[in-house]
C-alpha cells in the first residue's frame, strides 16, 4: 500500500508542477496584454494622425478678412480640420496653419471685435448734440413758463424775516437768537421795480 501512494505522489507532483508553470505564463501575459494594447493603441493613431494631411495653402489664405463672412458650416469644418491638425506634431503643421489656428481661436472678431477707427469722437460729438437739444428745449420751455410768484425775491424774503423776529420765531438757536448771523429766509435775488406793499406782505 505504502509502494501505491509513493507512486500516485511522484505521478502527481510533475502534474502539479505543470499546473504552476501554466499559471505563471497565464499572469505574464495577462501582465503583458495591456502594454501591447496600448502600444497597438498607439501606433493605430499615429497611422490615423500621418493620414491627415496639410490644409492648402489657397484655403487659410486671407481667413482673417473671410472668417466672418464663411457659412457656419464651413466654418466648423476648417476648424475641425485644425483641430486635427494640432492633435499631431506641431513641428509638422505649416505656418499658414498655425496662424489661422491662432486667429481664430484668439483672433479680434465677435465680441472681441476692435472698435472701428473715430468712434470715440462720434459718441463724443453725439453726447454734445444731445445736451444742446435739450438745452435749447429747456430755454423754449422757460421763455412760456409763468414768471416766478411774487414771494421769490430778496425784499419778500427781508419781510418775512422782520415778520420771524417779531414772532420770537426760533429763539434759541434760528433767526430770533442772540447774535444771529444768517440769510434767514432770504434766498433769491433783489426784487426790480417798487418793494412789496402791504396788501404784498
Amino acid at each position: 500500500m505504502s509502494s501505491t501512494m509513493l507512486r500516485s505522489l511522484s505521478r502527481a507532483a510533475p502534474g502539479s508542477a505543470s499546473l504552476r508553470l501554466h499559471s505563471n505564463r497565464l499572469q505574464i501575459q495577462s501582465t503583458q496584454l495591456p502594454a501591447a494594447t496600448c502600444l497597438l493603441q498607439g501606433r493605430q493613431e499615429q497611422r490615423r494622425h500621418a493620414g491627415i494631411h496639410a490644409i492648402s495653402n489657397p484655403t487659410l489664405a486671407g481667413i482673417e478678412k473671410r472668417w466672418e463672412a464663411m457659412p457656419p458650416q464651413e466654418q466648423a469644418d476648417l476648424w475641425m480640420a485644425l483641430r486635427d491638425r494640432m492633435k499631431t506634431n506641431w513641428h509638422e503643421m505649416t505656418l499658414q496653419e498655425k496662424k489661422a489656428a491662432y486667429w481664430i481661436a484668439f483672433g479680434p472678431y465677435g465680441p472681441r471685435a476692435l472698435p472701428p477707427p473715430g468712434e470715440g469722437r462720434q459718441v463724443f460729438w453725439y453726447t454734445m448734440l444731445g445736451v444742446g437739444i435739450a438745452g435749447v428745449i429747456f430755454a423754449i420751455t422757460r421763455q412760456f413758463a409763468r414768471p416766478a410768484p411774487k414771494t421769490m425775491n430778496a425784499q419778500y424774503q427781508a419781510m418775512t424775516n422782520e415778520y420771524l423776529k417779531s414772532q420770537k420765531t426760533e429763539a434759541i438757536t434760528g433767526i430770533s437768537s442772540e447774535g444771529y448771523q444768517g440769510k434767514g429766509m432770504i434766498q433769491s435775488k433783489p426784487r426790480r421795480g417798487p418793494p412789496p406793499d402791504e396788501e404784498e406782505e
